[in-house]
């Protein structure tokens, strides 16, 4: 009896996070819309300069819970230049932790506000998330033969035009590399071989089309390109085999000690405009991606595991980056639901934000 409640108790450590994340969200929205309609008098460069303010308010928070809540240890590798920048941020992508892990990078370059993504078409349903990424400046795609090349590609010319400060995330494989799933990985494979590209063990083969359409639009606009390479410690079990990656509730639940993150900063120059080379360059990109995690997770000398080659630095998020965030959030959203009006108010944004976010995302698809 006493060991059951010491294991729910153990498995509920991601309750609070949780609630407080998503409790905050409706106050958020009200907090951005307010903003957004009073902005509607003012220059648009206005606009998105509180709405990156806005954005960094609320992924503080998040950041709060997911590092200084969790106590996990975030080791960098390679060249994390200290200002910000306007990039694009390739990435392997194996849990939806991965998408925090750019949110860590970007906060030490005081650039969490300027994070957008690329993401798979069913995430624009979920409630207010995603409505609100979609406006502040993410892009929905749908994969291989569907994917609407000009719609993305127009988007991301409208925002240089605009001048949007960007630190544009994208995952190339499309989905994540799961160990549980070896049908998705011997396709990826299967594929590879195909088109006698490399077979990659520890990612799966990578997709051009988002990489070259953001790269092709924003040529003249970005500083770089930063590719990045994530492992999670303790994903391997005791025969040696690579485990599932962190989920967001395993993760908060402190379940992972340690995110390696390497990084290596690439110049415009270096990289082929025409997409059928620019697909062999992505390709060999995740085949030193691939080499890094072999030596994580598979290299015979035991010392040389669980960690990637090279100098690194344990860096650690101050409080003062993210305490104010949380105590600013959970306060607003607190006193509203004090009252009964504010607790009305906070339901009603909870349902027509939903409804009216379906709508939007269902016209614009």
């Amino acid at each position: 009896m006493l060991l059951s409640l010491v294991l729910h108790t153990y498995s509920m450590r991601y309750v609070l996070p949780a609630a407080v994340m998503m409790g905050t969200a409706p106050t958020y929205v009200l907090a951005w819309g307010a903003w957004r309609l009073l902005s509607a008098l003012l220059p648009a460069r206005v606009y998105r300069e509180l709405d990156d303010r806005f954005y960094t308010i609320y992924q503080s928070m998040v950041l709060f819970f997911f590092e200084r809540y969790t106590g996990v240890q975030i080791i960098i590798y390679g060249d994390l230049p200290k200002n910000k920048e306007n990039v694009v941020y390739l990435s392997n992508h194996q849990c939806t932790v991965d998408w925090i892990v750019a949110d860590m990078l970007a906060i030490r370059q005081n650039a969490l506000g300027h994070v957008r993504y690329v993401l798979k078409d069913g995430l624009k349903w979920l409630p207010l998330y995603g409505w609100y990424f979609s406006q502040h400046g993410g892009i929905y795609v749908k994969r291989s033969a569907k994917f609407n090349e000009k719609e993305m590609r127009n988007k991301l010319q409208a925002q240089v035009k605009a001048e949007t400060p960007m630190y544009l995330v994208i995952f190339p494989e499309g989905t994540r590399y799961n160990p549980e799933m070896p049908k998705v990985i011997a396709d990826s494979q299967l594929f590879a071989d195909k088109e006698g590209l490399a077979v990659l063990k520890h990612v799966l083969t990578p997709r051009v089309k988002a990489t070259h359409v953001a790269i092709d639009s924003m040529k003249n606009y970005l500083d770089a390109v930063y590719d990045v390479t994530v492992a999670y410690e303790g994903t391997v079990d005791h025969k040696g085999q690579r485990k599932v990656a962190p989920s967001m509730t395993e993760f908060l639940c402190k379940e992972c000690p340690k995110v390696h993150i390497y990084l290596d900063r690439i110049e415009l120059k270096d990289i082929p405009e025409e997409q059928m080379y620019l697909r062999r360059w992505l390709h060999e990109r995740f085949e030193v991606k691939d080499k890094l995690l072999i030596e994580f997770y598979d290299a015979k000398d035991s010392k040389r595991r669980n960690k990637f080659p090279g100098k690194c630095v344990h860096s650690k998020l101050s409080l003062k980056k993210t305490l104010p965030s949380l105590l600013f959030l959970g306060g607003l959203t607190a006193s509203m639901l004090l009252t009964e009006s504010g607790r009305k108010l906070y339901v009603k944004t909870w349902i027509y934000g939903t409804l009216i976010g379906y709508l939007w995302v269902s016209v614009k698809a």
